[in-house]
């Protein structure tokens, strides 16, 4: 049985009535074009059980897809601190549910109005419309942001304010291609390279050093 993302019902519902309609009203050979559809709806929004790595100083994976930037910066928006920035790109054939990189408490969550442009572009992370979560933890503040890009117009953060998430909780969604940046400190030993495929919830990131 193929466990659903709670957010994929309206679609998987409105093409299941929509292939039914059709298969009985029009033809059944008219009914192919909805019922592809509807077989992509339940693919994309799989969201299948995870057995997360227990290493106490490891941070996993927030997103499924392809690691395409691994860099050193000074967050300003939320951090205000040097941090170790790590995005990775979701396709639409990744599972697009975002999980937690450790456990922690949810300090802030911040939607922000944006365009559109393709996820993988650089000025992405600055300009399109996002969701960033701060989350307090014991290896300090680390900042996750949920990008929407050209094909993806909404991400979903269920997470609340002061809410404890553990490490590899389910915290949210995007929907279709999409990004998502994690900001870990610092002296984060990075675990992964660029181009590498991740999974949430399951592929290791990044190690606190110490």
């Amino acid at each position: 049985m193929i466990k659903i993302a709670p957010e994929g019902y309206p679609y998987i519902a409105f093409f299941l009535i929509l292939t039914i309609l059709i298969f009985f009203v029009i033809t059944a050979w008219a009914s192919v074009v909805p019922f592809i559809f509807l077989s992509f709806m339940i693919f994309f929004f799989r969201d299948p059980d995870r057995t997360t790595p227990p290493g106490e100083k490891d941070f996993v994976s927030p997103a499924d897809g392809r690691v395409i930037l691994i860099q050193n910066v000074y967050e300003e928006g939320f951090l205000k601190a040097e941090a170790v920035e790590i995005s990775i790109f979701m396709s639409p054939l990744n599972v697009h549910v975002n999980r937690s990189p450790c456990d922690g408490i949810v300090k802030d969550v911040i939607y922000k109005p944006g365009n559109f442009s393709p996820a993988f572009k650089p000025e992405a992370t600055l300009h399109n419309e996002s969701i960033s979560m701060l989350l307090e933890t014991a290896k300090g503040l680390i900042l996750i942001r949920q990008v929407a890009g050209a094909i993806a117009r909404r991400a979903v953060c269920r997470a609340k304010i002061g809410e404890r998430l553990g490490k590899g909780q389910r915290f949210g969604i995007i929907k279709f291609s999409s990004r998502v940046d994690i900001y870990l400190p610092v002296d984060t030993s990075v675990k992964v390279k660029l181009g590498q495929k991740v999974k949430a919830g399951v592929s290791v990131i990044g190690e606190e050093k110490g």
